[in-house]
């Protein structure tokens, strides 16, 4: 999903809904109940949030499940993508870059909040990595395709688990990992190239 309406980018722009979007990717179909104790939020709210994200197409019925009273919400497609920048009103990709972003900057805190009482193989496998290097925008936009195209391969098989399909052997050592790219053109051009782990 290609988004450029500005009004269904303000309704995704929202903390709630963002975290009503991200359970249900990891959890699969479910109930506004069933989101709320995931959450922490009242059922209420989520209803409410989800009826929102229904609105403009990110989420839509699941069908009914054991339980026939209760709606079932499910993502519509797990692949959202803002529209180029010429179609898209800068002020309003600005709003949600910025609820993003600060998602993002916060779950990696509480990340390094929480290494001391992992193993030695998660943190090293999740060690923050920053780099600074010259790139034309064709080549920044490169980049972040190949990045994409590393994940394609492992956002396919959550799908497929989250929609039915049987675990494989490695399932059960399996965690959600949150991967984020944010590519910060600098206002000083002239800092050179530099790599650091973190």
């Amino acid at each position: 999903m290609r988004l450029s309406d500005p009004k269904a980018i303000r309704a995704l722009a929202h903390p709630i809904r963002l975290d009503l979007l991200e359970t249900l990717g990891k959890i699969g179909p479910a109930t506004a109940a069933s989101c709320g104790r995931v959450l922490g939020v009242s059922q209420a709210s989520c209803s409410f949030h989800l009826r929102q994200l229904a609105k403009y197409g990110f989420v839509e019925d699941a069908g009914p499940g054991s339980d026939r009273r209760e709606r079932r919400w499910q993502v519509a497609d797990r692949q959202m993508l803002l529209a180029d920048s010429a179609q898209v009103d800068p002020l309003v990709a600005q709003q949600l870059s910025r609820v993003v972003v600060e998602r993002e900057a916060a779950r990696a805190l509480d990340w390094v909040g929480r290494t001391l009482g992992e193993s030695a193989q998660w943190r090293d496998a999740a060690r923050g990595m920053a780099a600074t290097v010259r790139v034309t925008a064709v080549e920044a936009a490169e980049i972040k395709a190949q990045w994409r195209a590393i994940l394609a391969p492992y956002l396919t098989r959550d799908a497929a688990q989250v929609q039915g399909a049987a675990p494989d052997a490695h399932a059960d050592d399996r965690r959600h990992v949150r991967y984020f790219m944010a590519a910060s053109p600098l206002a000083d051009t002239d800092l050179g190239d530099s790599t650091d782990d973190h």
